[in-house]
């Protein structure tokens, strides 16, 4: 556990207008946007903000000269959960900014039951959870408490649940199963989970109906939680079907409703949430400022029976040639009737996590490239790499027309819109977005201009922060939980490429938890003043 920490001033920067107090000086760093101010942190808590604070003898102090003091990032959809108790995944988090992060995302992880299913099936999203082995969502948030520098807030995970009770089987819930279901959702929420989050592209969520996912979320309403839904039958062009369930969901229930990583032609999803909103069923949102995504390449290809985690379903499926033609038909239906892939799809999905030792050196690579490469069919290579690394393959997925920042900026304009980095801390050539959402953002909409800086920080931070009911934080403001960003506008990006997705964000060097500094001069301070953030800000101490 972190000792109780000395006070910090953070001396000579700026804060942004609308967080300071009356008759402030002009700042530098973001425009007339920015006024000069110190901020002073004592007790985990900003306690001043102004200029020319006085503080006690025992004061740390930072120089923030040209810097910009801003709220704590929140990730609203994040999947290092598992793997946030690793140094390097901490400091590419802080490096961002990211000082809170949202997991049991897609309706999988660890909690409740004891964390095995999770671990197979997510391994290659999430990792393995090191500490957790059952007692539900409050053991889960229990191994945060104190163990990490950031904090960790968790969603019950929907498909984790109907495990639990159903297995993967694909049939209706019975009124004895979805009593069965209701309590563990109900008990998740008690423990201070902050949702219920479903999945409903991957096993066994996509098999609960409309109607389960409705009666689930009566719980959640109940407890003033939050209902975060990756859509059923894929995004893009499809995304509006996803939107309407989620709409008949919240009108059924009375849920407060959030959407999973959006990706969509931007004049539908302006006006599909538009016209939903005025319908009774306003949403927000999260999404990340890249075009491709990234997810497993089981949930891609196989029809759900063969997508199983912990089976060996697709071995016995292509034991022989006529199984392996079916098999192969099937997943050709399945990519050329996705709007987001199509004909083209071999040469959009590349290969980002291989456990396969034979396989691994096609990382970074294409399907068509690496089929190529092997002299073997795009199909028949996908097949062989799901075998050999038992379905646990992670792929990114480039979509049939990228969209540039100026096209995204209308729908990161919404005021449902969150930033949320869907980043994937596992293999060696991940996409991007874990290493750099955040500082791309900073870069691409707050320093040019296309939101501005209380905009974007309001959509990285504060909007989250109310979503999700993270408490007294996401604000630069006297009694604010001292979760604190030190940014330099004139060096803030994203290091991180599709070509080199590991390299860390430049521009965020000092970064406070709870006022404790956690990063300093863009290093790991090792102090651990994380908690696991129950539903209300609530962490271990009542912070």
């Amino acid at each position: 556990m972190t000792e109780p920490a000395r006070p910090v001033l953070l001396r000579g920067g700026s804060v942004l207008a609308d967080e300071a107090g009356p008759e402030p000086d002009a700042g530098a760093g973001a425009g007339a946007g920015a006024v000069r101010a110190d901020v002073l942190v004592s007790g985990g808590r900003i306690v001043a903000v102004g200029t020319g604070l006085d503080a006690p003898e025992d004061t740390v102090t930072i120089d923030s000269g040209e810097r910009l003091v801003l709220p704590g990032f929140v990730d609203a959809h994040s999947h290092a959960g598992s793997v946030v108790f690793d140094d390097a995944v901490q400091l590419a988090l802080l490096r961002q900014g990211v000082t809170t992060i949202v997991t049991g995302q897609d309706g999988v992880g660890p909690a409740p039951g004891d964390g095995s299913w999770a671990d197979e099936y997510f391994a290659a999203i999430d990792g393995p959870h090191p500490r957790y082995r059952g007692g539900g969502i409050d053991a889960l948030l229990a191994t945060y408490d104190g163990t990490t520098p950031v904090n960790v807030a968790t969603l019950v995970p929907a498909g984790t649940v109907r495990h639990e009770v159903l297995g993967d089987e694909d049939r209706p819930a019975t009124p004895s199963d979805l009593d069965a279901m209701r309590a563990l959702v109900r008990q998740g929420l008690s423990d201070g989970a902050v949702g219920l989050a479903t999945g409903l592209d991957y096993v066994p969520g996509l098999h609960a109906d409309t109607a389960e996912l409705a009666a689930l979320c009566t719980e959640v309403a109940a407890a003033g939680g939050l209902y975060v839904s990756h859509m059923r039958g894929g995004y893009e062009g499809n995304a509006r079907a996803g939107l309407d369930e989620i709409a008949e969901i919240v009108l059924a229930s009375g849920v407060r409703a959030h959407v999973s990583h959006l990706h969509a032609p931007v004049e539908l999803a302006i006006a599909a949430l538009a016209e939903l909103a005025d319908d009774g069923s306003p949403m927000s949102f999260d999404a990340y400022p890249y075009s491709r995504g990234c997810t497993i390449l089981s949930m891609l290809l196989l029809p759900a029976d063969l997508a199983r985690p912990g089976t060996d379903d697709l071995a016995r499926a292509l034991a022989d040639e006529p199984g392996r033609l079916r098999v192969r038909a099937a997943v050709l239906e399945r990519v050329l009737g996705r709007a987001d892939l199509g004909t083209d799809w071999a040469e959009q999905i590349t290969l980002s996590h291989v456990p396969a030792a034979e396989f691994h050196a096609l990382q970074g690579r294409t399907l068509a490239e690496a089929a190529v490469a092997t002299g073997t069919d795009p199909v028949d290579l996908a097949l062989d790499v799901l075998v050999d690394s038992a379905l646990q393959v992670t792929v990114v997925m480039r979509v049939p027309r990228p969209r540039t920042a100026d096209e995204l900026a209308p729908l990161f304009r919404l005021p449902g819109h969150t930033a949320g980095s869907d980043g994937i801390f596992v293999g060696t050539h991940p996409h991007p977005r874990a290493y750099g959402t955040f500082a791309r953002y900073l870069r691409d909409y707050a320093v040019t201009g296309r939101l501005g800086w209380s905009e974007t920080v309001r959509r990285l931070s504060t909007t989250s922060v109310e979503r999700y009911r993270l408490g007294e934080r996401g604000s630069v403001r006297v009694g604010a939980v001292a979760d604190l960003d030190v940014v330099d506008p004139a060096r803030v990006t994203a290091g991180s490429s599709y070509e080199h997705p590991m390299r860390l964000a430049e521009g965020i060097d000092d970064v406070l938890v709870a006022g404790v500094p956690v990063l300093a001069e863009g290093a790991l301070t090792h102090a651990t003043p994380g908690v696991g953030l129950r539903r209300g800000g609530r962490g271990n101490g009542g912070r």
